[in-house]
């Protein structure tokens, strides 16, 4: 009676945590340390996600190769990769890039040529390559999930990089995960930091989530300046290199909105425990209550290659050439409660992922396009909450909360997009 009590709270995970078999396989995996090594597949290969995940083959070939590799159309560098690192299954994006890769190929050299295909199915085929142990999904958008369906059901273990797979995709993947028998580690710095620090927790131990925000270009802006903010002013991020999306979406703290969402699919916790801290420095990457009042944190200098190896490395720690932390070096370490008022977008997160079901599809599409829309400079930087919560209200009339297939995801993300559209003309926010 008490065990199911306490069990109770914690809602399924798709992360290995909170259950008996998840302690057991971690500690299995964790004493086979001599002669473990992991064949991965990676979507997305030529992006920031692939190209770092290559850079981790490239220094530890004694524990990681590569056995596919799929593109969009950069054909060039996707050609390099292939001549080093010999996968078996390769795709890139449209048909017309199939003979240029396979001309580049011929053209330096490479004698062995991997089997090459094209769109939707090649990136399916290099998702299930049967050698494959993990699929990193360093695929950005909505295009990452069904590959990332097509891995989960052929039982590989997921290193996720894509966002959307659990914002947008929660309501279908967890239950695959669990009919499927797999699980998925975390491959960003926050989701990473959490999923560290609840190793060797209890399958009860978790109380809440401590998740840490840098506060993003904006965070020693006083709310009422907002008014003036240009797109040039949203992309300086004070401590992070990334892409002008995930930026902006960091200066408006939606990617910490969406990362409690996250964090929701991944480890089972409510939203009433998982909290965001604006932590400036970007030391402490996350940290975990535990029911007895500990906080458990996880620490480092502000790297994505960290996270993006224990994805792919759990549960073993690897000797890397990185940079040790230098506690001394860093000095001071700083937090602030985040203000709803400059930061609505937060909110709305909350919001949306309380609601759950297709509502948090619904948020994520329409905070990509309004993203979109402001980076073009055709609405100001205050106009992005203003239409995405008008465009998660609209969706309440077609809210699905169970049963939720796909095709409801996919649906409700083209919908989401036409409506930004929609309320940004309507309220007169396009800028002229």
């Amino acid at each position: 009676g008490r065990r199911s009590a306490l069990k109770m709270s914690l809602s399924p995970a798709a992360a290995p945590v909170n259950t008996p078999k998840a302690l057991e396989e971690t500690l299995k995996a964790a004493l086979n340390e001599a002669d473990w090594h992991q064949k991965l597949s990676l979507l997305g290969s030529t992006g920031s996600i692939g190209t770092q995940t290559l850079d981790i083959v490239r220094e530890r070939p004694d524990r990681f190769s590569v056995v596919g590799l799929a593109a969009g159309d950069n054909v060039e560098l996707l050609a390099e990769q292939i001549k080093e690192f010999s996968p078996q299954v390769v795709s890139v994006r449209s048909p017309d890039s199939v003979g240029k890769l396979k001309d580049a190929l011929s053209g330096m050299g490479v004698s062995k040529m991997p089997e090459i295909m094209a769109g939707e199915e090649g990136i399916s085929a290099v998702a299930t390559v049967p050698d494959a142990d993990s699929v990193v999904t360093g695929i950005v958008g909505v295009a990452g999930l069904l590959p990332t369906i097509d891995a989960i059901k052929a039982k590989k273990s997921i290193a996720l990089a894509n966002k959307e797979t659990l914002i947008s995709g929660g309501p279908v993947i967890l239950p695959l995960l669990e009919e499927h028998g797999v699980t998925m580690i975390p491959a960003d710095s926050e989701h990473s930091a959490i999923f560290q620090c609840m190793q060797g927790l209890p399958p009860n131990g978790l109380k809440k989530i401590i998740l840490t925000a840098s506060g993003g270009a904006f965070r020693d802006w006083d709310a009422a300046d907002l008014h003036k903010v240009t797109v040039a002013d949203a992309l300086k991020h004070p401590n992070w290199d990334m892409g002008a999306k995930i930026t902006v979406d960091s200066a408006t703290m939606m990617n910490k909105g969406l990362e409690v969402i996250e964090a929701h699919y991944l480890f089972g916790a409510g939203y009433d425990n998982i909290e965001a801290v604006i932590h400036p420095q970007s030391i402490i990457h996350s940290a975990v209550e535990t029911h007895d009042t500990s906080v458990i944190a996880q620490l480092g200098w502000p790297d994505m290659r960290l996270p993006l190896l224990y994805s792919v490395s759990f549960p073993h720690r690897v000797k890397m050439s990185y940079e040790s932390l230098d506690l001394v070096k860093v000095g001071q370490m700083t937090f602030k409660a985040p203000d709803l008022n400059k930061y609505p977008c937060l909110g709305l997160a909350y919001d949306a992922g309380r609601v759950g079901g297709t509502m948090t599809a619904a948020l994520n599409a329409a905070n990509e396009r309004a993203n979109e829309l402001f980076r073009n400079e055709k609405i100001g930087y205050l106009a992005i909450p203003k239409v995405i919560e008008e465009t998660i209200q609209a969706h309440e009339a077609d809210l699905k909360t169970s049963d939720v297939q796909l095709e409801d995801i996919v649906q409700v993300d083209e919908w989401a997009r036409d409506r930004v559209d929609e309320a940004a003309k309507n309220a007169k926010l396009v800028v002229a």
